[in-house]
């Protein structure tokens, strides 16, 4: 009997919630993480040419800043995070519960994460095309846009695929504290009713959803990876 209470509400969920638990996902993925490389990629591209001796150096009270700034927000864990920046979400969309209040938490989450992994895809660029461009009379923002930025493309590809899983990971977490999405249906459905099967089920939606973005990101690094031909 207990099974088929499961099998029931299993069916139930998959016949009325899971396609709208399937887009809050999404939601909640593409659009931090697409807003944290706004953010983010301008500022790990500063990190490496606003250093000193970089294309463009800036004040190093500026660079000790942006650098703190990173750091202290990559030093909290995410959902003490999500905690604090709740309010803003309120302040923001009238709201503490859901896939909307969720996305501004996400996006200060990950902001910092991407800006440090565009930083190490621009300091893999070797250093002899920049300085090959700087001789030619190339300007600091020719040299990000034509050289640092296109020589980088694989990594930050790449390093987009590894903050999208990373932010996919945030949102499903989320739903410990009232996010929207697969997260909630397995922690409200799955962990608070007692019903594993639900849980289990929710846990392997996420795992596939995860390799499906993974597949995709590797085809698009095979694709832009000018050494693979």
């Amino acid at each position: 009997m207990f099974a088929e209470t499961e099998l029931d509400l299993l069916e139930k969920i998959i016949r009325q919630g899971l396609l709208g638990a399937l887009g809050e996902t999404l939601l909640m993925t593409f659009v931090p993480t697409v807003l944290a490389f706004v953010i983010g990629l301008p500022l790990g591209v500063l990190l490496v040419i606003g250093e000193e001796g970089g294309v463009l150096p800036l004040p190093r009270w500026l660079m000790k800043a942006l650098n703190a700034l990173i750091n202290i927000l990559r030093s909290v864990p995410f959902l003490i995070l999500l905690i604090v920046v709740l309010p803003l979400s309120r302040l923001l969309v009238g709201t503490t519960v859901g896939t909307r209040a969720i996305l501004a938490p996400l996006v200060i989450a990950a902001f910092p994460f991407v800006a440090r992994l565009v930083e190490t895809s621009i300091r893999e660029v070797d250093a002899g095309v920049v300085e090959a461009a700087q001789s030619m009379g190339a300007s600091p923002f020719q040299i990000v846009w034509k050289v640092l930025i296109p020589e980088a493309r694989p990594a930050l590809i790449s390093n987009f695929m590894v903050a999208l899983i990373t932010i996919f990971g945030y949102g499903a977490m989320a739903g410990a504290v009232g996010g929207g999405g697969i997260g909630r249906i397995a922690v409200n459905y799955g962990y608070n009713r007692y019903k594993p099967l639900v849980m289990y089920f929710a846990v392997i939606l996420l795992v596939i959803l995860v390799q499906l973005f993974q597949s995709i990101g590797n085809r698009l690094v095979k694709k832009a990876d000018k050494r693979i031909r």
